[in-house]
């Protein structure tokens, strides 16, 4: 049986009242990352001051290469869930296009919208992360014939179906 490719993903917001920032969310992240438990897959910092200016700031972990491919498992996992497998096809197409043109994980939409959502003087982080961790403990499970069952985390086997892969039921 095959590695597998992606530990479980997870989406996390999370809203600042009064942020003040001195390096410590950063120095934890980094700490996480450093030790191989998660990757950063995308993060965005938004600011906005009591006037209604915006700042933000995004980074990744991924390089070029794999921008690419998680844009592809990306549109997969949302073609899945909204036709299938088939849908997961259509979806990776589209996701190989988003990443070409640098929406690989948090885009210009989202951006607005969340601008909009958040009142003045505070600040957003969003951030999605895989769980490295889980990895090993997933291909455990996978041999065993384990399934996910964590709700709030993106399903890996629509990843396989983006990818065309066959040696695991869809």
């Amino acid at each position: 049986m095959d590695e597998v490719l992606y530990g479980p993903m997870q989406l996390l917001v999370i809203v600042f009242d009064n942020p003040n920032f001195h390096g410590q969310i950063r120095r934890e992240l980094d700490s996480v990352m450093n030790k191989g438990m998660v990757r950063l897959i995308d993060l965005l910092f938004i600011w906005k001051d009591e006037a209604g200016n915006i700042k933000s700031l995004e980074t990744t972990q991924l390089d070029e290469e794999e921008k690419m491919r998680f844009g592809a498992v990306v549109g997969g996992l949302i073609g899945y869930g909204a036709g299938g497998e088939e849908g997961a096809r259509g979806g990776t197409e589209a996701g190989l296009l988003a990443a070409a043109q640098e929406n690989y994980g948090i885009t210009e939409e989202d951006i607005l919208e969340i601008t909009e959502a958040i009142p003045e003087g505070t600040a957003a982080a969003i951030l999605i992360i895989e769980h490295l961790w889980a990895k090993k403990p997933k291909t455990g499970n996978q041999r065993c014939r384990g399934r996910d069952g964590l709700p709030g985390y993106a399903h890996t086997r629509a990843a396989h179906c983006s990818w065309g892969r066959t040696d695991r039921s869809c």
